[in-house]
């Protein structure tokens, strides 16, 4: 242990009121039917995902929609969404002083589960390396450093159900040196004891939350002391295990493996999530599905899947609601899906949604992707309990393309963690003007405005967003010439 700072004594914290029962399993590395329990919160059965969010909230939906139609057995929130790097005060949600602020902040159904973590999933990479003491952040505003002690405070003062330890993890570099490898090891193993001590020394009427203990992205040799120390001093602290990478499960100390899991193993397609399901994974994030509709892309896939009848080629995971073929489709999103925007709403109207630029067509297809994901974890349930999963996983990887469709429309108003680390040094916008003013003829001032179009028929517009527009006048910067508003010419960039 490189990091010399006293060990807290944390042997005697008593477990949290979190209950994770097996229901099925056949081994260690094996799909596994569970109940996970938590302390006033609706009981999630197992495997099923966390909802992602961003500030709090579910991207797309508002609060009292998220409660309606969304339907997660939870919400994963990363603490740095809620701190900033300038101004140097405290950031506004630690001066809500009441019960349970995180939730009351976000404005989150009370039965829902809450899970805190430090970082986004997934997380964009920072340029400021990682301390013996803190990790790098990506606020708003810029990068920020917080210390493990910071966070443990955050996690007391915020209340969620559960938080998940601090990790040194270097987000974003392609190869980890052995010495950088002990590092996070030594690390995290410090950082996860201040949780704990954090969480000992709270009052008996504080509100108490579960921990779980991140397992590092490295082999486990080069993570055996961290385990070590695990295992001997704080296994009785802590409800569940965090995996940052779904393919180590096999190195788990067989003393962990009856606790919940949780991965924040970021999945790219619903092929990545039955392949972490098959190794005995409990709880995952699914950034997939916010990614599908910023891109307009409403998921289109079921488990186990439907005959394929005489078909040999695969069928796509998601129907691009940008392609000009839905325009005049009065049929539902998806065939066989019951949720609200599939029984309210058709194809073209949500088409003409994105087309116009309003949130309401965005906000239709989160409801909708929730659901079909929704469905597939509870269709995974059914058939690990029927002992047919192995089965139809085969069955759905030789039915559906293996990657989601790629992007062809413009998504949403651009928001911060869209863009790499790098990108953010850059000096122009990342949401390009919307309104472009201009001199005419008699000091008449001519604002070029781009409206909704489909994009097949003007492809240059593709990723321009226009949720700026009328904001102010742009570009007119002659102060000698007063400009007169009752002269003002609106010309639609349509016609030149």
């Amino acid at each position: 242990m490189s990091l010399g700072a006293p060990m807290p004594d944390v042997s005697q914290v008593p477990p949290e009121m979190v209950d994770f029962g097996l229901l099925k399993t056949t081994g260690a590395l094996a799909p596994r039917l569970g109940r996970l329990t938590l302390p006033s919160r609706k009981p999630i059965l197992t495997p099923a995902f966390l909802a992602n969010t961003s500030r709090g909230v579910v991207p797309h939906m508002s609060p009292d929609n998220f409660r309606k139609y969304a339907g997660s057995n939870g919400v994963y929130v990363g603490l740095e969404d809620f701190v900033e790097k300038h101004p140097e005060k405290t950031p506004p949600i630690f001066e809500y002083n009441v019960p349970e602020p995180l939730r009351k902040f976000a404005a989150l159904p009370q039965d829902t589960p809450l899970v805190l973590g430090a970082r986004r999933t997934p997380p964009i990479p920072t340029p400021a390396a990682h301390t013996n003491t803190a990790i790098s952040l990506l606020t708003s505003v810029g990068y920020k450093s917080v210390s493990s002690e910071y966070y443990a405070a955050a996690a007391r003062k915020l209340q969620p159900d559960v938080v998940v330890g601090m990790a040194d993890i270097p987000f974003g570099q392609p190869a980890i040196g052995i010495k950088r490898k002990d590092k996070m090891s030594d690390r995290t193993e410090a950082w996860l004891r201040d949780l704990v001590a954090t969480r000992s020394a709270m009052a008996t009427a504080e509100p108490r939350f579960a921990i779980f203990a991140p397992i590092l992205p490295i082999e486990r040799d080069l993570q055996s002391w961290y385990l070590e120390h695990l295992l001997d001093d704080m296994v009785d602290s802590i409800s569940g295990v965090a995996i940052y990478d779904a393919f180590l499960l096999d190195d788990l100390p067989d003393a962990l493996h009856h606790l919940p899991r949780l991965s924040l193993h970021v999945p790219a397609s619903p092929h990545e999530l039955l392949r972490q399901v098959s190794l005995g994974m409990d709880l995952l994030t699914v950034p997939f599905i916010a990614s599908a509709t910023d891109a307009g892309i409403a998921l289109d896939f079921s488990f186990p899947p439907p005959e394929n009848g005489n078909s040999n080629e695969r069928q796509t995971l998601g129907i691009d609601m940008w392609h000009a073929e839905h325009a005049l489709a009065v049929t539902p999103l998806s065939k066989h899906c019951q949720c609200y925007a599939c029984t309210k709403h058709h194809r073209a109207y949500v088409q003409h949604l994105l087309s116009a630029k309003e949130m309401l067509g965005w906000f239709l297809i989160q409801v909708h992707n929730h659901s079909v994901v929704e469905s597939f974890f509870a269709s995974i349930r059914s058939s690990i309990d029927a002992g047919t999963f192995e089965a139809h996983v085969a069955a759905f990887e030789a039915f559906y393309e293996p990657q989601l469709p790629e992007k062809t429309g413009q998504g949403p108003r651009a928001r911060g963690y869209h863009f790499r680390s790098e990108e953010h040094a850059k000096k122009e916008k990342k949401n390009a003007k919307r309104w472009n003013g201009e001199l005419g003829g008699k000091g008449k001032v001519v604002l070029k405005a781009a409206h909704g179009q489909q994009p097949e028929k003007k492809q240059e517009m593709m990723d321009v967003i226009d949720d700026e527009a009328l904001i102010g006048l742009v570009g007119i910067e002659d102060d000698a010439d007063a400009v007169q508003l009752e002269v003002l010419k609106i010309e639609d960039d349509v016609k030149e």
